[in-house]
């Protein structure tokens, strides 16, 4: 047990009490076979744990049950259809990863917080500086190889809401794979006996070629020494989010030329955040930046390839590059074509080539030196999981980073306690950094635009961890 501070706004004190975590094995007996990640699942890149958190409300109807009791009963029947996900990853020849369908279990917390959801305050959005509390890090469970894939805590809450928080085992699934499960893990929390959506495993679809052939430049995975020193390191981060409701997105558009209004809003935000961490960061002026945007690949097959219930990993990251001198001096344009056009060039060639690279050159990992990854997971459903208390009052990533690389941003859904829709946007960055990045954020948000001048808007941000 600890006290610990539960977001920058509410400041409120609480104490968690666990209980011991157990394994949660299938219901019922499942297959022992050993199952081969496909080679987009399996690269360096996503050999990491990445966590999530969802904060319910109480619904009066559902005041005599205990959350924990039926989440605990529900994942026991999900993972007779989902049973990798009680397997334990292992490593084969040339780093080949599979699962050894073991049904050793999936980890499971139950735990108790003496707070209501209303002392936790408005502004629940990552980063939550208490995910150690609501997310016990059980000592060796945290590997990538002989380590539970999925670890799962449900809190209860003083006022009878929940928080539920997980840590994935990246190389399983992505967003909508993910999704896929906790929603078939709602579906069986509220009754049903088999998920809506059956699961497909099938990763051999996205096995490399045989023999492998890479067709593309994939400059995301160029191997460049840091020379320079630019990468940014764990020590000294500052974790903010940011939200970007219609007055934001609205002003941030009209900075954009006529010929390029058909952006989408991931286009047009990847390319003022691109824009504005670059200034903030003061490379220099020759550097190369690189912008990584992951795409999901499931619907550029034609024709289709990836089947429904498929929960693997399906996306790619393809990479735009521009000198820091070009992105600090150039108008918003600039990143926004960039950004436009690395998307564009997403095609069933590019993934399986991406495939084939990852088997060529022995699954490297993307890099590192001089880039910012975003995601965008807003229209996964992650925040639409229901365990029988409706939808959460926040669901998605825990906070901004992925695994020891802390350069990656997520575009999560959101509505703000004004009822606002919009976009939260984790940033990390160094201290000083973060100061700039906000003053120039905001410098675009008020800039005068075809004779309108908007007002100031302080952006909404958590403080820093």
């Amino acid at each position: 047990m600890g006290k610990m501070l539960f977001g920058a706004i509410s400041q409120t004190i609480f104490t968690v009490r666990r209980h011991a975590p157990e394994l949660i094995r299938p219901a019922q007996p499942t297959p022992r076979e050993l199952k081969p990640l496909s080679d987009i699942d399996d690269q360096e890149g996503l050999r990491f744990h990445i966590p999530l958190i969802y904060i319910y409300r109480q619904d009066p109807i559902m005041r005599n049950k205990n959350p924990a009791s039926v989440i605990r009963e529900a994942l026991a029947k999900v993972l007779v259809f989902y049973y990798p996900f009680a397997g334990r990853l292992k490593e084969g020849p040339a780093r080949k990863l599979m699962v050894d369908c073991s049904g050793d279990g999936v980890l499971f917390i139950e735990a108790e917080a003496d707070v209501t959801l209303k002392q936790l305050g408005d502004a629940l959005m990552p980063p939550f500086p208490c995910m150690n509390e609501l997310l016990c890090d059980v000592p060796g469970s945290d590997g990538i190889l002989d380590s539970p894939l999925l670890l799962i805590q449900v809190t209860r809450l003083l006022c009878g809401g929940f928080v539920f928080a997980l840590r994935l085992n990246h190389t399983m699934s992505d967003a909508p794979g993910l999704v896929q499960f906790l929603t078939a893990l709602g579906e069986m929390a509220q009754g049903a006996s088999t998920p809506s959506t059956l699961p497909v495993w099938q990763r051999e679809l996205l096995f490399a070629r045989e023999p492998p052939r890479v067709t593309y430049a994939h400059r995301e995975y160029d191997n460049i020494e840091d020379a320079k020193g630019t990468i940014i390191q764990q020590d000294d981060i500052t974790h903010k989010s940011f939200f970007f409701g219609p007055t934001e997105l609205s002003a941030l558009r009209r900075l954009v030329p006529v010929e390029l209004q058909s952006c989408t809003t991931f286009e047009l935000l990847t390319a003022c955040l691109w824009r504005c961490r670059t200034i903030a960061l003061q490379p220099d002026p020759e550097d190369e930046m690189r912008i990584i945007c992951l795409v999901n690949a499931r619907y550029r097959f034609n024709p289709p390839a990836i089947p429904i219930g498929y929960y693997g990993n399906t996306f790619v990251m393809p990479c735009a590059i521009s000198t820091a001198r070009e992105l600090c001096k150039k108008p918003l344009a600039h990143a926004l074509e960039l950004v436009r056009k690395v998307k564009s060039d997403v095609t069933e060639e590019y993934v399986r080539s991406n495939a084939d690279l990852m088997v060529i050159k022995g699954r490297p990992l993307f890099t590192a030196v001089g880039s910012f990854i975003v995601s965008d997971v807003t229209r996964s459903g992650l925040n639409d999981v229901d365990f029988g208390w409706g939808k959460a009052v926040y669901g998605g990533v825990a906070k901004g980073g992925a695994g020891s690389f802390p350069g990656v941003s997520f575009f999560v859904a959101f509505t703000n306690h004004k009822g606002e829709s919009g976009i939260v946007v984790p940033i990390c960055l160094p201290s000083v950094a973060m100061e700039k990045f906000v003053e120039e954020l905001n410098s675009m948000l008020v800039q005068d635009n075809n004779n309108h001048v908007l007002q100031a808007h302080k952006l909404l941000a958590t403080s820093k961890l």
